[in-house]
């Protein structure tokens, strides 16, 4: 953990009601080059997508949001699925401890902007301090999770470069509303 940053401890559990028909995979940033990426899960028929991944995740002090991907690969490239930008305020500074743990869960936009699910995670300012320039995984250290290529890559929205996404809102501010 560098001096400008705090190690926060994110833990991606699910995501349900997306539409997507490939495997799909969460990458995880706060406002940095450094992400972390989840193994891909597969839609059982149930619309949801089971993860429990746990990553250390070092987020920039100035930093004022992370952002959750829900990416699937498809034929050459990666094909973003939804989107959710979190306000750092939303989990610190509030009425729980920062070494809290906060189950949170966002509603997901697509790249136009139409609701495509929700995802479910957990988070808290880790208590350790260490190095976390590669994402750590809960599980046993049989396989480590390496960030994918292509997690500071944009894309191509309109025929245009982008890196404009639809900001997160929690899912139970407009509770009848859900997807």
């Amino acid at each position: 953990m560098g001096i400008n940053t705090r190690t926060l401890e994110i833990t991606v559990i699910s995501g349900e009601n997306l539409r997507v028909t490939e495997d799909a995979y969460v990458v995880v940033r706060a406002e940095s080059l450094n992400c972390c990426t989840t193994r891909t899960a597969k839609d059982d028929g149930t619309k949801l997508l089971s993860w429990n991944e746990k990553f250390l995740l070092d987020m920039p002090m100035h930093a004022r949001s992370i952002t959750f991907e829900v990416q699937c690969n498809r034929f050459k490239g990666f094909r973003p699925l939804g989107v959710a930008r979190i306000a750092a305020s939303d989990f610190l500074g509030g009425a729980v401890p920062e070494n809290g743990l906060q189950v949170l869960s966002y509603g997901l936009r697509d790249w136009e902007g139409r609701r495509n699910g929700v995802i479910h995670f957990a988070v808290r300012v880790a208590a350790t301090s260490s190095s976390t320039e590669e994402c750590l995984n809960s599980k046993p250290a049989v396989e480590p999770v390496v960030p994918r290529k292509g997690c500071g890559d944009r894309i191509n929205v309109g025929g245009n470069k982008s890196n404009e996404v639809a900001v997160g809102v929690p899912i139970w501010w407009n509770y009848p509303n859900i997807i």
